[in-house]
């Protein structure tokens, strides 16, 4: 028909609106694909911001005080999210009192609970019954730095630490550690990462 002819000669000159994306995506700015790139870029960061503060990071050990649970250059999973110090759990904490970077120790005691040294058998008691503690390097012979603390009430809110490696640790019985407030403490280390020959649970 004449109507039809006409039609497909006023059309046959326009440019075909494809519905296909890569046609479109062709018409786009050349800096989109770099806007899209850098805002996956800020997103991902973000959120491991968040995830490293408050979730869990990835400590990595200084000194033999935990040793032969822990050793220099070990690389820790630490929990935080959540996390509430618990009797026997390795804890890394913040003493600023004491120096600036972050501590590794094993809690003894928590709030309320009583504290007994025994030097002289190399045995810690805690409400008066004595801890079973397999993890310790070797029996504990002297007191940290010379210091003879050997009973204390551990405050509300605060904790008792000690070392694994009880001879060779600055811990809660060496008075510029002392008792810890519970509040300084950043999270529960609950894996060895690295090196590989050392990985465990805590």
């Amino acid at each position: 028909m004449e109507f039809d002819r006409q039609y497909e000669a006023d059309t046959a000159g326009t440019p075909e609106q494809s519905s296909q994306p890569g046609r479109r995506l062709a018409l786009e700015p050349a800096g989109s694909e770099l806007y899209q790139n850098v805002r996956m870029l800020a997103t991902v960061l973000a959120v491991l911001i968040l995830v490293f503060t408050f979730v869990g990071r990835i400590i990595v050990v200084s000194g033999p005080s935990m040793e032969n649970t822990l050793h220099n250059g070990d690389a820790m999973l630490v929990w935080s999210l959540g996390y509430t110090p618990k009797q026997g759990d390795v804890v890394v904490l913040t003493k600023r009192t004491y120096q600036e970077d972050s501590i590794v120790k094993r809690v003894i005691a928590v709030g309320g609970q009583t504290v007994d040294i025994d030097y002289a058998t190399g045995t810690v008691y805690v409400d008066g019954a004595p801890l079973t503690e397999p993890y310790t390097k070797e029996p504990m012979l002297l007191p940290a730095y010379g210091e003879g603390l050997n009973h204390i009430v551990v405050p509300e809110g605060c904790l008792f630490v000690m070392g694994d490696n009880r001879n060779q640790s600055a811990d809660s019985r060496y008075a510029p550690i002392g008792i810890v407030d519970a509040r300084c403490v950043i999270g529960r280390a609950v894996l060895v990462l690295f090196p590989f020959g050392d990985f465990q649970i805590l």
